[in-house]
């Protein structure tokens, strides 16, 4: 083995070529990073229009045109100077970016390792100027407003970082994808992406002829916004679908829901895949903060824990996310490609991007009608508002969201099978389900947390408490006209359906409009006494249990540091945390859900997520981990006879559910066959 050796060398000033190239490592990885930057150029430029011209990739040869306002010839000459920029002046400036560039290094690192030419023009003036950055001479050329940015041969300086690069398939690949984002970013502005003479890629701007000026947002939803003129135009939802649907793919639009939720002056909007759309790899995850793309743990975080409940496995979510934030609040200046940011307070933000996604995604399908195939719109909605309890009931009482049909719900049968609470049947099922969890509960990553075996009871008496409460309000009379709307309502017009039979004592096959619904009553119980569980537990707040003895560890400097800044919110998670000394915690109580944990541990890991998103959801999953267990055992078994009447409970059930098109597990637990997909295995109209 070698190490190297120290050897005093005297400090010198570097040359200015060099100085641009060292800078061209961090700005400029491959030909899309230059795509990126020429890009970002051009859309403060106020360019509408934008073509992308490559060859080979973008490695030969890249040209941008835009129909900008272009450049003076002054401004031209600067340009290719490092740190020449017109869009700040000062500190607060820098600290308010609302423009896409702002470093004022691009050309000058581009200019370095390739051969950069410029032509610009703009409106006052009669000619435009083309500029070659290696000799640094201008001369008149022809060209309408805008500006074209020509990058020839990149890397020719440098050969040792040309190696690097990949197939030219793969570096126009990752041009492509520059583009797309900034697409994305921008409805407004038309793009085309040229590859070796031919179209590959066209997205068509938006109209804005008669949109609002100018502001993206109301001034009351987010002041910030006020003062600062023209810098933002409002685009119309539907311009903003269509752009969405023309980068992304109808197939993406036609299985995500929109997005629309504000919060603590953070305002997030957009498009998010359902579960069912998910991906292998997290390649369709798209995020804008005031317009600009970004990478950010904390935007990340919260949409994989918004997810956390309905994705299987390792699957990723699809999303395309639109952040408005005060720039105030936003620190871009993190890193030189601009495309990572830091929040001043990342728990504002993690808690508004997770509520967002999980008040998109929570409806099922089943109760809004999408389903697959067609679209269930009026039967769908007074189906919805009916299950969901929305009918009075006679004497002021309700029943919680447990609304069945009238000749379904009325039975005492029919909650005994569901719930086990009342028969001698259902007593001996559940006797039998506390048996198989007392000896067969599986191993979950929270094992180590030691979950208390008197709080699992005690989520089950809550159960069995919610069932008496849902069997008592059986005695309560329906109204006569809530009973005639059930009563005139056809099974077709149920989302779900009506149940016609059992197959092998696993699925439900039910009759709907559209066609043939299958339902996995295991997975689809299993979600439905998730979400109840959730609901009663969740609601309470966190109790703590003091321990005796308080449990000590050494602790990081940076645990130390978090458990300080953290202090209030371990507090309010039911952990109280302290100082020994200078390198050493204390846990003085943790929650009493998860009094037999192991306190140091417990807290690590909760210290751990503060440190690295500013909040933590380790207890809730640990707790949902608990109920997820409890509810895949305490649910209908594989096997078992249902009737009609008990089938088509369950199917009113899953309609008032949230997320009842997944089980705990993120399986799903439904699937629709329309009568035309029926017709095409059996050859019909051929």
């Amino acid at each position: 083995m070698r190490i190297p050796t120290s050897v005093y060398r005297p400090i010198h000033a570097l040359p200015d070529t060099l100085i641009s190239q060292i800078a061209a490592g961090e700005v400029v990885e491959r030909p899309a990073s230059v795509v990126r930057e020429l890009l970002d150029n051009a859309l403060d430029a106020g360019a509408t229009q934008l073509q992308l011209r490559l060859m080979a990739g973008g490695i030969r040869h890249i040209v941008i045109e835009d129909d900008g306002r272009g450049m003076p010839e002054d401004d031209l000459a600067l340009s290719i100077h490092r740190h020449a920029t017109s869009k700040i002046r000062s500190l607060d400036d820098l600290e308010s970016v609302m423009t896409m560039g702002f470093r004022g290094e691009a050309l000058a690192a581009i200019g370095s390792v390739s051969e950069l030419r410029i032509t610009s023009r703009t409106p006052h003036s009669e000619t435009a100027m083309m500029l070659d950055a290696s000799s640094g001479e201008m001369e008149p050329a022809a060209r309408a407003v805008g500006t074209t940015v020509e990058v020839k041969e990149l890397f020719f300086s440098t050969p040792a970082r040309r190696k690097f690069l990949k197939s030219e398939a793969t570096e126009f690949a990752h041009c492509v994808e520059a583009v797309r984002r900034h697409a994305l970013a921008r409805p407004d502005v038309g793009f085309a992406i040229w590859h070796g003479g031919k179209l590959q890629h066209q997205w068509r701007g938006a109209d804005l002829a008669s949109a609002k000026q100018p502001t993206a947002v109301d001034a009351d939803e987010a002041g910030f916004f006020e003062g600062l003129g023209d810098a933002f135009k409002e685009v119309d939802q539907a311009q903003w679908d269509r752009r969405i649907a023309d980068v992304m793919g109808a197939e993406f639009m036609e299985f995500s829901v929109p997005v629309d939720h504000q919060e603590a002056g953070v305002h997030v909007y957009g498009r998010a895949g359902m579960p069912t759309h998910s991906r292998n790899r997290a390649d369709q995850q798209y995020c804008f903060v005031n317009g600009r793309y970004v990478r950010e743990k904390t935007i990340t975080h919260a949409a994989r824990s918004a997810y956390e409940d309905v994705l299987h496995g390792h699957r990723q979510p699809v999303y395309v996310l639109y952040i408005e934030i005060d720039p105030q609040l936003v620190d871009v200046n993190v890193h030189p490609t601009k495309i990572e940011v830091r929040f001043r307070d990342g728990r504002i933000v993690h808690a508004a991007v997770r509520h967002a996604l999980e008040k998109a995604i929570a409806p099922s399908r089943a109760a809004s009608g999408a389903l697959d195939g067609g679209d269930a719109a009026d039967p769908a909605a007074h189906s919805s508002a009916l299950v969901s309890g929305n009918i009075g009931w006679q004497g002021g009482a309700s029943q919680q969201g447990l609304s069945f049909a009238a000749d379904i719900a009325k039975t005492r049968q029919t909650l005994d099978a569901l719930w086990g609470t009342g028969g001698a049947a259902s007593r001996a099922d559940a006797g039998q389900t506390a048996d198989f969890q007392a000896q067969h509960m599986p191993a979950s990553p929270y094992a180590s947390f030691g979950v208390a075996g008197d709080t699992v009871r005690a989520v089950q008496e809550s159960a069995q408490r919610w069932g008496e409460q849902a069997q008592a309000s059986e005695a309560v009379a329906w109204p006569t006209e809530a009973a005639h709307d059930f009563a005139s309502m056809q099974a077709q017009e149920w989302p779900l359906g009506k149940a016609l039979a059992q197959l092998h004592g696993v699925y439900i096959l039910a009759q709907n409009r559209l066609g043939l619904i299958i339902v996995d009553m295991h997975a689809a119980h299993e979600r439905i006494v998730y979400e109840r569980l959730k609901t009663l537990l969740h609601d309470a707040s966190i109790p703590s249990q003091p321990l005796l003895i308080p449990a000590t560890f050494v602790a990081t400097a940076l645990e130390m540091a978090t458990a300080e800044k953290h202090a209030d919110t371990l507090l309010a998670l039911g952990l109280e945390v302290t100082a020994l000394n200078a390198s050493k915690l204390a846990v003085r109580s943790i929650p009493s859900e998860l009094r037999a944990a192991d306190p140091a541990e417990l807290a690590r890991s909760v210290l751990a997520e503060l440190a690295q998103h500013e909040h933590t959801t380790v207890l809730q999953r640990a707790r949902d981990e608990v109920l997820s267990t409890m509810a895949c055992h305490g649910s209908v078994r594989a096997n078992r006879q249902l009737t009609l009447e008990e089938m088509n409970a369950l199917l009113r059930q899953m309609e008032a559910t949230e997320r009842s098109d997944q089980c705990n597990h993120g399986r799903p637990t439904w699937r629709q066959l329309s009568m035309s997909a029926l017709d095409q295995l059996f050859l019909r109209g051929r």
